[in-house]
């Protein structure tokens, strides 16, 4: 699924599935632009990839904030003049109260980072979206199931789906697909703590067909297809990679 000469940009890209994600797509030939809050990370994360003879460089870029996201967008186009890939993976989950009782803080928090960031940054990036270009929205099998302790964190998730169908629909006459992965669960520093214990990771495991959690990598996989050429008569969809698990609204 090749990406040569062309320039990805992705959000929450020095750990977890982000950086799968953005190690992928530069393997398969792009350069990356990847962003995250913080500087050292940022560096640790460019350094290693380079190490690896990849094409990457990096910004810092905490998606809440305006500022940081413009100049994310503005710094990207002025270097490269495009953007062939944008990947919206940035996400928090701050708490895990229920909604009743969630702080006014707790759910500006979350609806910013977890479903307004990926609006900005897409009006941001579309008037520079090359043809044939693609966007992915990064999203969660709890999209289909809003539940404790994931309530808030879940339904912002789910207004991913809307949003991948109606921003589809705004990009198809550009020549630009949309599209949307929903990761099952993937053991990594940001969902530690739902497999704090064999108990609970056994658990989920049992939710799934594969009897099985997934890795970065299979995400950074599905991330792949739909920005690659492979995937040129997909758009508007949601592509669930969670190894079985149930995925309807």
């Amino acid at each position: 699924m090749g990406q040569r000469r062309r320039v990805a940009l992705v959000t929450a890209a020095t750990e977890g599935i982000g950086y799968a994600i953005a190690r992928r797509l530069a393997k398969d030939g792009a350069h990356v632009v990847l962003s995250s809050r913080r500087q050292a990370n940022v560096d640790r994360a460019v350094s290693t990839l380079k190490a690896e003879g990849l094409s990457v460089s990096g910004r810092v870029c905490h998606v809440g904030n305006q500022e940081h996201r413009k100049t994310l967008v503005e710094d990207t186009v002025t270097r490269y003049g495009k953007i062939d890939v944008f990947v919206s993976n940035a996400a928090v989950n701050p708490t895990t109260e229920s909604i009743r009782e969630m702080s006014a803080q707790a759910v500006d928090k979350l609806v910013d980072v977890n479903f307004k960031s990926a609006i900005f940054l897409y009006q941001l990036v579309a008037p520079h979206m090359a043809r044939d270009g693609s966007i992915v929205f990064v999203s969660s099998v709890t999209a289909y199931n809003p539940a404790l302790p994931l309530s808030l964190y879940a339904t912002c998730k789910t207004a991913l789906l809307g949003l991948t169908k109606a921003v589809a629909q705004e990009m198809a006459e550009s020549g630009v697909r949309v599209n949307c992965v929903a990761p099952g669960f993937v053991p990594t520093k940001f969902s530690s703590a739902l497999t704090a214990t064999e108990e609970m990771t056994d658990m989920l495991k049992g939710q799934t067909m594969l009897k099985r959690l997934g890795t970065p990598e299979e995400i950074a996989g599905a991330v792949a297809f739909l920005s690659s050429r492979d995937a040129a008569y997909v758009t508007g969809e949601t592509l669930v990679v969670s190894g079985g698990m149930q995925s309807k609204l």
